[in-house]
């Protein structure tokens, strides 16, 4: 049997905001994770546990504190800044207007997120077999924006360009998929939607992917794996055979035994039962 390969390490990985000040915040506290080629981990935890700061780490938003190592591929990348990450990771954030650009095409949207992390600029040649490759991929989506490629992304709406931004995110095949609560701001049609184009996506592509979310049975719905983050540190870390057949009920009970707390975190609690991470229309 050949071994499961490491992607991703995180050695000892620390972050804190306001270093020396009454307000300084300790958001990862010496972490070490290692992500597996083809894991799709699902992460929860309440807000200010660091889930999002973990995705800012590894994107290379801002470096860890001195000490910490982020690996991928056996290269340290730890300084390496974030535009050259890029090439690594693709990722969709919580709001649908981050991430696409709203006053370019579709199409023009599409050509910059095939070029990111190349080192010859920007510049994409929209030629007729790219726009043809890019009405191809939209075609999948079922929501017609493979008729609409000359059609402003600032006009579609927020399921249709969250939907937009995962394809993008995805298109140069990057090595690992951050998804940020990516449904958060949509209405629970459009989030089932998204989350069902996230699952095509990752299966017919075989992206590795790190996907934080509020809502907990989505947590224990996707993936192979699921992390549960508490005050900077993983306090749970179950693998496709721990969490098969356990209930949100019996995710809390691992969170107070791990913790020696109650979860108290209504945006988690009120999202128990397969709902959107809220109920704002996107």
């Amino acid at each position: 049997m050949s071994e499961i390969q490491s992607l991703l390490l995180l050695k000892k990985v620390s972050k804190e905001f306001g270093i020396g000040t009454i307000d300084s915040v300790k958001a990862l506290d010496n972490i070490n994770l290692s992500i597996n080629e083809h894991d799709s981990i699902t992460v929860i935890g309440s807000n200010g546990a660091g889930k999002t700061t973990l995705l800012n780490i590894i994107a290379g938003v801002y470096p860890p504190e001195r000490g910490g190592n982020i690996i991928i591929n056996n290269m340290d990348i730890t300084n390496l800044v974030e535009h050259k990450r890029s090439q690594y990771f693709g990722r969709v954030y919580q709001d649908p207007h981050i991430g696409t650009a709203a006053k370019m095409t579709i199409g023009e949207n599409l050509s910059l997120a095939m070029a990111r992390g190349r080192s010859r600029g920007l510049r994409v040649a929209t030629t007729k077999k790219r726009l043809m490759y890019f009405q191809e991929i939209l075609a999948t989506l079922q929501l017609g924006l493979e008729d609409r490629l000359n059609t402003l992304v600032g006009t579609l709406s927020g399921g249709q360009r969250q939907a937009l931004a995962l394809v993008m995110a995805t298109i140069s095949r990057p090595a690992l998929l951050l998804l940020d609560e990516h449904t958060a701001k949509l209405d629970p049609n459009t989030a089932g939607i998204v989350l069902k184009l996230t699952e095509d996506i990752v299966s017919s592509e075989n992206i590795t992917v790190l996907m934080v979310t509020h809502n907990m049975e989505h947590a224990l719905r996707y993936g192979n794996r699921l992390l549960m983050m508490h005050k900077g540190k993983i306090i749970v870390d179950l693998n496709h055979e721990q969490r098969s057949g356990i209930t949100v009920n019996d995710l809390l009970t691992a969170f107070e035994r791990a913790s020696g707390e109650q979860l108290t975190d209504d945006s988690i609690l009120l999202n128990r039962k397969g709902t959107s991470d809220n109920d704002e229309v996107g």
